[in-house]
């Protein structure tokens, strides 16, 4: 597989929360090859390893890819830093994206920063999806007039009730008739949503999260346990075999 870097020029950027951003970068190329639930591998200038970034959103007329991240550490808090007309580089798309069906009505589960994959999803099935989105609090919430512009029901629940439903995504989630699930955010969440789907008896995909050096498969800094067929345990990459997976492939 080839795998592309290249320096794209930063159109815009958002603060959307206290350590939330969202950027919009120039990059054509990329953005004809990209799908949602893929992510990004970016470059901060003097750190030697890249910073993994979900990509949020993509419009290939306009050849441009949205990337909303949380500042974590120092690289992203320097990432956030870059103001419009800097370029950044950045190797995508890489991984696996979600399976989108647009016959299908899909549920999408996020929950916090686990959120902003699953726009991509809305954006491609309109009507036909249901948002579920979790926050700790109202000050945390993102993205949702960008789920009601896609047409997708979309519903919110809080940690402290702040905002929305006060609860679990999962409590939302009882009353809707849906064909798919995919779900991106914390594993307690997604080890619940896999549940739900298994009770209704319909798939479900999950994106998985954990810390990545390569991004390309080449090293084991984002190991994750899986399931074969047979139901015996293997290792598997983050990065190459996933970020998205059959829930039922996790090894919970």
């Amino acid at each position: 597989m080839k795998y592309d870097s290249k320096p794209c020029k930063l159109l815009s950027v958002r603060q959307l929360t206290g350590d939330v951003f969202d950027f919009v970068l120039e990059a054509p190329a990329l953005a004809a090859a990209a799908q949602p639930g893929q992510f990004a591998q970016i470059l901060v200038p003097g750190h030697t390893l890249r910073r993994p970034i979900s990509i949020c959103g993509i419009d290939k007329a306009a050849g441009t890819l949205r990337f909303v991240f949380q500042i974590r550490g120092q690289g992203t808090a320097e990432l956030a830093q870059f103001q419009p007309g800097s370029t950044i580089e950045i190797l995508a798309p890489l991984g696996n994206g979600f399976p989108i069906d647009p016959e299908k009505r899909t549920l999408l589960v996020g929950g916090g920063i686990g959120v902003p994959p699953l726009l991509g999803v809305a954006a491609q099935l309109g009507e036909k999806a249901i948002a579920v989105l979790g926050f700790r609090n109202k000050d945390a919430v993102i993205l949702e007039e960008d789920f009601l512009a896609a047409g997708a029901k979309t519903l919110i629940a809080t940690d402290d009730g702040s905002y929305g439903h006060h609860g679990l995504v999962t409590d939302l989630c009882q009353d809707q008739e849906f064909d798919c699930v995919m779900a991106c955010g914390p594993a307690p969440m997604l080890k619940a949503v896999t549940a739900l789907a298994e009770q209704r008896g319909v798939p479900c995909y999950v994106s998985l999260e954990e810390r990545m050096a390569c991004g390309i498969g080449a090293c084991l800094g984002c190991a994750v346990a899986l399931l074969n067929e047979d139901g015996a345990q293997y290792f598997g990459h983050v990065c190459k075999d996933g970020p998205v997976f059959e829930s039922h492939r996790v090894a919970w």
